[in-house]
């Protein structure tokens, strides 16, 4: 075999081998999984500054976004924008904030239930406000209550903004592990 014969097969079969890699990982990466990588304190001290994230984009497909979730969506002011956030009312609900406390009133609980958000630390929530939620609409807040743009600033979260839900931190490694979301009484 000749060189020049040589040296086409091995690039024929590297041209396979990239073509084959993207078929694979561009599926994945724009409808599976994406990267995310925070930035700012919102949402300390649960999620820090530059920590790496891996985004679920696939299972909202099939099922709605639960109280509790944190998600990455698209600033409603500025689609450009990506922001984390914690998802506290939903759809049909009203959330009240009043006296450090949020409160939560939907079908299960029509006189209204505090929510107990045990991630917080003991950190209250500013703000004095009682908003019903629109259909395909969430209520979102950052975890550092007192350093967050979030729902109370700059309204509801509409559904179609959401581009998935933070599953695993990759980075710092000491922080490694999938992000679980807390269980409440309130889902009916």
């Amino acid at each position: 075999m000749t060189k020049a014969k040589s040296a086409g097969s091995f690039l024929l079969e590297l041209l396979k081998i990239v073509l084959i890699s993207l078929a694979i990982i561009i599926p994945v990466r724009y409808y599976l999984i994406q990267p995310f990588i925070v930035r700012g304190s919102s949402m300390e001290s649960n999620f820090y500054n530059g920590e790496y994230l891996i985004i679920d984009e696939i299972s909202y497909r099939f099922d709605d976004p639960e109280r509790g979730d944190v998600i990455v969506f698209k600033y409603p002011k500025d689609t450009s924008q990506y922001y984390i956030k914690r998802i506290i009312g939903l759809s049909q609900e009203t959330v009240e904030i009043i006296d450090g406390e949020v409160i939560i009133y939907n079908n299960k609980y029509p006189e209204g239930k505090k929510l107990e958000e045990t991630y917080l630390s003991g950190i209250e929530t500013p703000g004095d406000l009682k908003i019903t939620i629109v259909d395909n609409s969430y209520f979102v807040l950052g975890d550092n209550r007192r350093a967050s743009s979030d729902s109370r600033v700059w309204g509801l979260l509409p559904k179609k903004n959401i581009i998935g839900k933070v599953w695993v931190r990759g980075l710092p490694p000491n922080r490694l592990g999938v992000i679980r979301t807390p269980e409440y009484e309130f889902n009916y």
